[in-house]
């Protein structure tokens, strides 16, 4: 479809990758493109040095919105990603290259909101979110699948009431509405997760690869992970780990409760990690987390090392 600057559009592909720009596009990319997404087979055909190239800015889920800003390349949009906050790179969102084929007009309803708060955009009544770490819309009840890949936080819009254990509901690009299993959807909540709610979340995620920029359970660096756990309750966090930082509320080191947030700086330099406390501190500086892991390329759950106690600058509460 043809887009404009100036225009709202969302996402029609379960995860669309947000691109530094059309020219970093690699050949191993080609899976991630298009409207036929393969997350999983992009990933599996990138070596250790591919899944953490610059060229990967971040990623949006189905159904996410964006803010046209410039239309570049045949094929290509620049867009800001209005529900990933990124103060201090552009006070309405995340920005990148998204491909048009990617994006279908956004319904005319009020513009989400561009703060830096922790609450999620308006949904709409009886609005549901993902739960399955990995699900599809199909075409019918057991038909054939339309959107494969459907990740976990994903919201959806109920099209009507669950049918023989299958849910209809609205789907960017599609008229008609499109199926899924009941079972892999719940009600967005409308409260905050308690802080080990979240953290539930992002054990489902334990031994997930490390892509940088990856926010789902394809592929997922820290503080994707993190962004994931809180967006699955309703709750948007900003996009990266020192934006994550600032709309968060310290507490003294000590005081920590699991599903907590380490954040992480080298001297005289901005926070560059982050990881969810996942213990009870003990004496003698005994404390653990589970973080995407760009040293071990995955997600995993661990006492913190040395290197990483040498790091740490501060523990948060969302």
């Amino acid at each position: 479809m043809e887009l404009r600057a100036g225009q709202r559009a969302v996402v029609q592909v379960a995860v669309a990758t947000l691109w530094s720009c059309p020219e970093a596009v690699r050949p191993i990319d080609a899976p991630a493109l298009g409207t036929h997404v393969d997350t999983g087979a992009w990933i599996a055909g990138m070596d250790t040095d591919q899944q953490v190239g610059d060229c990967v800015l971040s990623q949006l889920l189905l159904g996410e919105e964006v803010l046209v800003t410039e239309v570049g390349p045949p094929g290509w949009v620049r867009v800001v990603a209005v529900e990933q906050a990124a103060a201090d790179l552009d006070p309405r969102g995340y920005p990148g290259w998204l491909p048009t084929s990617q994006l279908t007009a956004a319904p005319s309803v009020p513009p989400v909101p561009t703060g830096p708060p922790v609450v999620g955009p308006p949904a709409p009544t009886g609005a549901l979110v993902v739960d399955a770490t990995v699900t599809a819309l199909y075409a019918t009840p057991h038909g054939d699948v339309r959107i494969p890949g459907v990740a976990l936080g994903t919201r959806l819009t109920p099209a009507g009431p669950a049918v023989d254990g299958w849910r209809p509901v609205h789907a960017p690009g599609h008229r008609e509405p499109l199926w899924l299993p009941d079972r892999h959807t719940v009600p967005l909540p409308t409260r905050p997760p308690a802080p080990d709610e979240a953290l539930a979340v992002a054990e489902r995620l334990l031994d997930v690869v490390y892509i940088w920029g990856g926010t789902s359970p394809a592929g997922i660096d820290c503080s994707g992970l993190v962004h994931l756990a809180w967006r699955r309750f309703g709750v948007w966090l900003p996009r990266d780990a020192g934006d994550q930082a600032a709309a968060t509320t310290p507490v003294e080191l000590g005081t920590e409760r699991p599903g907590d947030l380490y954040f992480f700086a080298r001297p005289g330099r901005g926070i560059h990690h982050v990881g969810i406390v996942s213990a009870l501190p003990r004496p003698g500086d005994d404390r653990r987390m589970l973080h995407a892991c760009y040293q071990r390329r995955r997600v995993l759950e661990e006492r913190l090392p040395d290197d990483r106690t040498a790091t740490l600058v501060g523990v948060h509460r969302v």
